[in-house]
């Protein structure tokens, strides 16, 4: 997957990793919160298993780890996962983190029981083909009852940064899956967020029922 890391790797090499303060910044926060309650409404944990698709520092896996489930984080990067190992022991979660592509999982020993899986920014930012071979991996991993979360920018130029995906192409990406909601991320965005117009969404996807 290299097209889809070149920035990253390079963003993490120079200290440059802003997206990890998005675990404190409410309005964003409250948002993914609020889509990770519903997965866990009228139920108890242990919820079950998580797969965090370019899971970076692991700041949303770890939150996800603490809210009591059993996660594992996937990424290329690897100063990104220097960081993401760092965070799990000092937060003292059981959190497993691997390094892999998330267009091709098995090398990594990703096999199939997700009950949900995360990307809060891997998706918006790969090629078409990364990004279907991307949904047939969800396909593969994911349980019956999974639900998948996908974070992306709307669909628009911005240099080096992730150009952004639109429904459609999310759809496109999984069709055996049903966008069943579709939520603005950042409601009160400013800085770099209004600079770029990154117009945010989280997008929650369950399997089409035969």
């Amino acid at each position: 997957m290299e097209g889809g890391s070149r920035f990253y790797r390079f963003a993490y090499k120079v200290g440059f990793h802003p997206w990890e303060d998005l675990v404190t910044y409410e309005p964003f926060a409250v948002k993914l919160n609020e889509l990770f309650d519903r997965e866990e409404e009228s139920r108890e944990p242990p919820y079950g298993r998580a797969l965090d698709l370019g899971c970076g520092s692991a700041i949303w896996g770890v939150e996800l780890a603490k809210r009591g489930w059993g996660v594992t984080g996937v990424d290329l990067v690897e100063d990104a996962l220097e960081r993401a190992r760092e965070r799990v022991s000092n937060e003292g979660v059981a959190m497993t983190v691997v390094r892999g592509d998330v267009t091709d999982l098995g090398p990594s020993g990703i096999e199939p029981g997700y009950d949900l899986i995360v990307d809060t920014g891997t998706f918006h930012g790969l090629l078409p083909e990364q990004r279907l071979a991307m949904g047939r991996e969800v396909d593969r991993v994911a349980d019956a009852g999974a639900t998948v979360l996908i974070d992306a920018f709307a669909p628009r130029r911005r240099g080096p940064l992730p150009s952004g995906a639109s429904q459609s192409d999310i759809e496109t990406a999984f069709p055996g899956w049903t966008v069943t909601d579709v939520v603005e991320a950042d409601p009160e965005a400013s800085g770099i967020a209004k600079v770029f117009r990154f117009d945010e969404r989280f997008y929650r996807l369950r399997r089409e029922t035969p």
